[in-house]
């Protein structure tokens, strides 16, 4: 038994050279949430849509969250970046949104760096790379509630590449893009 703690004591002092006291707090560790939501047809779709994106980002960028948001076919799909606490909160008054439901978590994981960061709540347009990878894994339209753990990484890699075509398109307007010939 003496041998035990001996070598116990030795763990402990190693781990805490490796992470002192209070550096690691799994409350505060990056994480991503994910979740889908069907939209409650008797509200206004713009307005909704206006609301959520709003709220969301005056409220995430306070808080240091990060995200997406994508709306089609009467559903949302949100990944949701930050401190683990924070967003885990976050998503504790998404349930209570009337605007929602048939919400379906998703996945909360642990991260090494923000994906979203960039924006406090990114909204993507109806886009045909992401009904072309629904119709590739099995689904006739955009329906976020058939994501699953093996295809939800897909589908966010879909959506960072959907929106960075979507950035360098716009970066390609100006007035050297626009079909003026220059005099000389």
């Amino acid at each position: 038994m003496f041998q035990t703690s001996k070598y116990i004591n030795k763990i402990n002092v190693c781990a805490t050279l490796i992470i002192p006291p209070g550096k690691f707090n799994v409350k505060s560790m990056k994480a991503r949430l994910c979740y889908s939501s069907r939209r409650n047809e008797d509200e206004n779709l713009i307005e909704d849509i206006i609301d959520i994106l709003t709220v969301a980002r005056k409220f995430n960028s306070e808080n240091k969250i990060y995200g997406v948001l994508y709306y089609a076919d009467n559903s949302f799909f949100q990944c949701l970046e930050g401190n683990k606490s924070d967003i885990e909160s976050l998503f504790e008054s998404i349930k209570k949104d009337p605007r929602h439901h048939s919400l379906k978590h998703l996945e909360t994981t642990h991260i090494e760096k923000f994906s979203f960061k960039k924006w406090s709540m990114k909204y993507v347009d109806k886009n045909s790379d992401i009904d072309m990878f629904f119709k590739k894994n099995g689904s006739e339209k955009f329906d976020p509630q058939v994501l699953d753990l093996k295809i939800l990484p897909l589908f966010l890699e879909n959506l960072i590449c959907v929106n960075q075509k979507e950035s360098s398109s716009r970066l390609k307007k100006g007035i050297f893009n626009r079909g003026i010939t220059p005099i000389f």
